[in-house]
């Protein structure tokens, strides 16, 4: 069946509901296409099970940590992986069936499920219909990558998604991958249970933040038992019976392995437009397979919008449903937003969690920056040491010149919170003296981040 429809969005993430939403509400006619489950990666497979299996996963650590506040528990404690992974997909089968549920019952919106193949610029085939638009918005997501090392094609490897379905507690995880991903799981499991390994080719944990901030995290790491292997230059794997053996090093003679029950790789993700027929519809991608786009997400085809995870400009829920904003706003509404405007900001949901925004310092002093820094350990905030979770740091980094936000980072209890504090007055343009002379809560983590602002030093 052929039918015209004034836009079309492919993909039901972060961005993709909402902006029907808008169009719809607009008077367009639009139809959605999801070719699996509704909501995307942040619900299925993303923020909402991982932050599910973290809350479980900090729930056992302070179990075990009760004799530290004067509380006995008796008998031992263990986890039901079957039990967390029910209630992880209770709370993700909420989230997908309203989401589903809402898109079904809209005015002017028609829901395709299926996969959508471009066969012109304008028109794209799901199963046996043909529907086409002027106006087409791309919010197709991304996977796992699966990069190409030695012997990886002959073993089992789990990654972000298959790992969410285990029922049985891995006796040892090798985590492939020491950023975001990794350290999440890594951390999650060892408290789980399991022993844990993280192998990583750079030189730290999340080496691309501060020296300092992947000093505290290794150090939260090694306290937790958790095994690093940093530098690992040459990785490769070998099934060892039902075991399997990471290499990590090239060296002649006795060359370096882990040897797990499991292995994960956590080495980031690449798009889903292998599979959408851009040639078809003439879309350039760049040299990783994303959707080039202008600053407001226009990809070289008029009339073909690209947002989310599939156009390379932020790998985040937040800048998803970002990119929905500044589509939305400037073309039902007159404004000229663009991608350039967003302050860059993100967490990673260890524990404790890191908040960051902006520049660290490394990168201000590369980038010839003029800066102050303001920086205090979580053992001198006393509502850390209060709660028994003074591992950690906060940083502030401002311009010396213009008194300007650079960036920050909060790693402590309520990172991912009180970072919000420099998100706002970076998003204001507010100079850092705004926040060293404001009057906050006590006794709060963040009640210190005035302090900071008035302790900077070159």
């Amino acid at each position: 069946m052929n039918k015209k429809f004034d836009a079309i969005v492919v993909g039901a993430g972060q961005a993709g509901p909402s902006l029907v939403d808008r169009l719809a509400t607009a008077g367009m006619t639009v139809a959605i296409v999801e070719r699996h489950l509704f909501g995307g990666t942040c619900v299925n497979t993303g923020c909402t099970p991982t932050k599910t299996l973290v809350a479980s996963a900090e729930v056992i650590h302070q179990a075990r940590r009760a004799a530290d506040y004067g509380i006995r528990i008796e008998g031992s404690i263990t986890t039901d992986l079957r039990a967390v992974k029910a209630r992880k997909e209770k709370i993700i089968d909420a989230s997908r069936t309203g989401l589903e549920i809402w898109l079904r019952g809209m005015k002017n919106c028609t829901v395709y499920q299926g996969h959508a193949r471009f066969e012109s610029p304008h028109a794209l085939r799901v199963g046996d219909d043909l529907i086409s638009a002027d106006q087409i918005f791309l919010n197709v997501g991304g996977r796992a990558n699966v990069p190409n090392m030695a012997g990886i094609d002959r073993i089992a490897y789990l990654t972000n998604t298959s790992i969410l379905d285990l029922e049985v507690l891995p006796r040892h995880l090798v985590v492939v991958g020491g950023s975001y991903i990794g350290l999440e799981f890594a951390q999650m499991f060892r408290r789980f249970g399991s022993e844990v390994t993280v192998i990583e080719k750079g030189p730290h944990l999340l080496w691309r933040e501060d020296a300092d901030i992947c000093g505290a995290i290794e150090g939260i790491f090694a306290n937790e038992g958790i095994a690093i292997r940093t530098e690992a230059e040459c990785i490769r794997f070998e099934a060892r019976g039902q075991d399997i053996a990471a290499g990590v090093n090239c060296a002649v003679g006795q060359p370096e392995e882990v040897v797990g029950s499991h292995v994960l790789l956590a080495v980031g993700r690449r798009p889903n437009t292998d599979d959408l027929g851009v040639e078809q519809a003439g879309l350039k991608l760049d040299a990783h397979g994303y959707i080039e786009v202008d600053d407001q997400l226009r990809t070289n085809v008029p009339g073909i919008w690209a947002l989310g995870d599939c156009n390379g400009k932020g790998a985040f829920t937040h800048t998803a449903y970002n990119d929905y904003e500044i589509v939305a706003q400037n073309l039902l509404d007159g404004r000229s937003r663009r991608v350039s405007d967003r302050i860059p900001c993100y967490g990673l949901f260890i524990d404790p969690p890191l908040g960051r925004v902006g520049m660290s310092e490394s990168q201000a002093r590369a980038a010839k920056r003029k800066i102050r820094v303001g920086q205090r350990p979580m053992t001198r905030v006393k509502r850390a040491v209060e709660k028994g979770e003074s591992q950690g740091l906060m940083k502030v980094i401002v311009d010396a010149d213009s008194n300007e936000i650079l960036g920050a980072a909060v790693l402590g209890p309520g990172g991912d919170e009180a970072v919000h504090c420099f998100i706002d007055m970076m998003s204001a343009k507010a100079p850092y003296t705004t926040l060293r002379d404001t009057v906050h809560i006590h006794p709060t983590v963040s009640e210190l981040i005035p302090t900071i602002c008035g302790e900077l030093k070159p």
